[in-house]
Parts: C-alpha cells; structure tokens; sequence
C-alpha cells in the first residue's frame, strides 16, 4: 500500500527540490536555534543584572519576558532541528529500506527465474538422454536382428553346402558301389574265363599226347 502512496508521480516531481528544501531548512533551524542562544545569554546577563540594581518593577518584568521569549524560541529551535533531524535519517533509512526490500523482491524473481529454467533444463536433458537412449537400444536392437539375419542366411547357406556336399558323398558311395559289383562280376568272368582257358589247356594236352603215340 505504501509502495502504491510513493509512486504516484507528484512524489517523483518534488524529489528534485526534497534535498534542498531539507538543507535549507536545516540551516534556518540551526539560524533560529543560534539567535535563540545568543537572546538567552544576553538576557540571563541582564536579568542578573538588573536584578543586583534592584531597578524598577516594570523593567524587570519586560526583562524577564523577554529572557522567556529567547528561551521559549531556544527550545523551538532546538527541539525543531532534533526532530527535522530525526525525520531526515528516518527518511534516508526508509529510502534505503525500500530499495532494499526492491532489489530483494528482484533477486528473489531472478532466483526463481533460474530456478526455473534450471528445472526446466533439466527435464529437457533427461528427456534427451531417455530418447537418446531409446535410440541406441533401437540401434542395437536392429543391429542384432540384422546380425542374427546374417547369421540365419549363412547358416542357411552353410547348410545347403552340406546338403550339396552330403548328396555328392552319397553319389560317390553309390559309384563305388557300382565299380565293387563290377570289379565283383569281372572277377567273376575272370575266374570263368580262367577255368574254362585251363580246361582247354587239359584237353589240348590229352590229343597231342594220343597223336604221338
């Protein structure tokens, strides 16, 4: 509410002239205040005075009332310079109160400011590292599939190789197996061949024989 009071711009008007018109009226006190000592003085001189002379009623009445005067004006003077005093360093504290208090509220808003946008920044990283971290399990992840693809292809390959190598294998055995059988009936024929070859050396033996004779 008084932050309110103290902006109104009348204020801001007067601030110009506020430093002066506070020295001026400080140096008029201290004026007022240094007549009002000197009345003082030269009055109790004279009342002291006119009182030892034992003059007359009358001037001594005056005399007194003037020495109450100066007095009077003295503590005017007086208290009015300690109050306006006062007030002044009242003012200046205030004055330096409220922009303290201001620049309070202001590093308090700049705090929560960077505060936030610390929070802020930081939520924005750790959504950054979660998607960067989505992204390499994702990599990996394909990775893996692409390797395992590989590693199914070669197997697949691999295995077909066998397959081939496997249906050759059985191809040879078959062949070898034929060349036995043959092997085994040309042996065969062999033997009957041979049989029959030494049979006819028997008989041939047996007519030459029969001839010489």
């Amino acid at each position: 509410r008084w932050q309110k009071i103290f902006m109104i711009p009348l204020w801001s008007k007067m601030a110009v002239f506020w430093n002066k018109m506070f020295l001026t009226i400080i140096v008029l006190l201290i004026v007022l205040f240094l007549d009002a000592v000197r009345e003082v003085r030269k009055y109790s001189a004279v009342h002291v005075n006119e009182k030892a002379a034992n003059v007359n009623t009358n001037a001594f009445d005056h005399i007194q009332m003037k020495l109450f005067r100066s007095q009077r004006n003295l503590y005017l003077s007086g208290f009015s310079l300690f109050l306006w005093l006062v007030l002044r360093r009242t003012v200046t504290l205030l004055t330096q109160l409220a922009k303290g208090m201001a620049s309070r509220a202001a590093l308090e808003t700049q705090v929560n400011d960077a505060t936030e946008a610390a929070r802020k920044y930081m939520a924005e990283n750790e959504r950054l590292q979660e998607a960067l971290s989505e992204k390499e399990s994702s990599k990996k992840k394909e990775s893996a599939e692409a390797t395992d693809e590989k590693l199914k292809k070669e197997l697949e390959h691999l295995k077909a190789e066998l397959q081939k190598t496997s249906n050759a294998l059985n191809k040879a055995n078959n062949e070898v197996t034929m060349v036995k059988k043959q092997s085994e009936g040309l042996k065969r024929e062999y033997d009957h061949l041979m049989k029959e070859y030494e049979g006819l050396q028997v008989g041939g033996s047996g007519l030459l024989y029969e001839h010489d004779v």
